[in-house]
């Protein structure tokens, strides 16, 4: 690969500077969002792990990261991606998309030309009795869960400053 009359100096900064490109440091053109299913284990509602789910780059240069809460009953779905990953299979986006957390818009042309006779297929997209979309684009992972150590570190932080 390398002869030997290559300087040390110019392989070692060559294998430098090829890992410090390949290495993500979140500072890149997009976001970094957390990308997971509540039916996956460490993917809930308030207790997300970020041990088992690294943040993914958004594919778009504008993206926002998205916490999508399903809820019928005490059952609670939850979906963690970047906006542009959803509207590909979601139609009830709501269209205002800024920071905070929104009820799903209703989409009356949804299934208007099926007779589903299977109950299980759900192609009205009523399942679910509450569905809320929750939208963030100032930070990285912000999709996540809060933490309880958060105040508690905060509180400290406080009380020695």
């Amino acid at each position: 690969m390398y002869s030997p009359s290559t300087p040390f100096l110019t392989v070692t900064a060559t294998l430098l500077a090829g890992s410090a490109l390949s290495f993500k440091t979140g500072l890149e053109d997009g976001l970094i969002c957390n990308v997971c299913v509540g039916t996956h284990p460490g993917c809930g509602e308030t207790g997300f792990d970020y041990r088992w789910y690294w943040g993914k780059m958004c594919p778009r240069y504008n993206d926002k990261c998205v916490k999508l809460i399903e809820r019928k009953g005490a059952d609670v779905m939850v979906t963690r991606d970047c906006l542009s990953n959803l509207e590909a299979f979601r139609t009830d986006i709501p269209a205002d998309k800024y920071e905070g957390c929104r009820p799903a818009s209703k989409d009356v042309k949804l299934g208007q030309h099926v007779y589903n006779k299977i109950e299980e297929l759900d192609v009205y997209r009523n399942h679910y009795d509450n569905t809320t979309f929750c939208f963030c684009d100032f930070d990285h992972w912000c999709n996540g869960s809060p933490s309880i150590f958060c105040g508690v570190w905060s509180l400290i932080a406080f009380a020695i400053f």
